[in-house]
């Protein structure tokens, strides 16, 4: 999901207006709540979170009961799934909503997890971890600074030959060859109006999503930068996490301009 600022689309300067008003005002914090969160989890079906899950464990390559971090988890359907094949999981998310879905499904199911609230640059820095995963477009949902000292964090909660595996549809060789500009989804009882506008002076992606049901319509802004795979790549090096392989889909597929999926592993060195 994704938006930059909209008062302002000429050029600025003064702090790239301030960090582009704080990339919308800190969008995420107001977002990830209601029907926003319905409308999620009624896409997504347990047979694709297993299926992502296995690809998880084949990229990963996590010993026997290894601790991973998901971050931002949401609800935890990977760390749930991971848990119950006998991983330790820890979840970071800033919404309180998902994260006490996530907690209540772990004592339901007598599951092994650990669920903090915080934004992505705040990790867990007690616990050392034999990989981790960042899902659902989440890369790229704060400013470049932002980005950055989530890099820096992931890799130093990593062990040394950890491995990191991102998936994104926000990629520039994904998302702009075929933009659309406006476009309608039904999930289920959801009608959901997506509106974007695309700032090239700042590589973000500027969206209103409008939510309808029950006669009852909301709207939200997001806020996201898209980054060139390249840019992604050059970003995770600098902080030790080495590219290995980039694909485009769970059968290991390679990534190519228009593919409409990234799924990048790398490795801390």
């Amino acid at each position: 999901m994704a938006v930059c600022p909209r008062l302002g689309r000429e050029r600025c300067s003064s702090g790239t207006q301030l960090r582009r008003i704080t990339m919308q005002i800190e969008w995420y914090k107001n977002f990830f709540y209601g029907v926003a969160l319905d409308l999620w989890r009624k896409a997504i079906t347990p047979e694709q979170t297993r299926a992502e899950v296995d690809f998880l464990v084949k990229t990963l390559r996590p010993p026997e009961g290894a601790r991973l971090l998901d971050v931002p988890c949401g609800g935890g359907r990977h760390s749930l799934e991971l848990a119950a094949r006998g991983y330790r999981m820890v979840g970071v998310d800033i919404s309180e909503e998902f994260i006490a879905e996530a907690r209540a499904t772990t004592a339901r199911g007598g599951l092994q997890g650990e669920w903090f609230i915080a934004d992505m640059r705040s990790l867990p820095n007690e616990f050392e971890f034999d990989g981790a995963f960042c899902f659902g477009n989440s890369f790229g949902y704060l400013d470049r600074h932002g980005m950055n000292a989530f890099a820096r964090a992931l890799s130093g909660v990593l062990k040394p030959g950890a491995r990191f595996v991102l998936d994104t549809a926000m990629a520039a060789e994904s998302i702009l060859p075929s933009l659309e500009m406006r476009r309608w989804f039904r999930v289920d009882d959801i009608l959901l109006l997506v509106d974007n506008q695309y700032d090239a002076a700042h590589s973000c992606l500027d969206t209103e999503y409008i939510f309808v049901r029950g006669g009852k319509t909301e709207s939200r802004p997001s806020s996201h930068l898209v980054y060139t795979v390249a840019e992604i790549e050059r970003l995770l090096g600098a902080v030790g996490l080495e590219t290995q392989a980039t694909y485009s889909s769970l059968d290991e597929q390679p990534f190519r301009l228009g593919s409409p999926r990234l799924l990048l592993v790398a490795q801390k060195s």
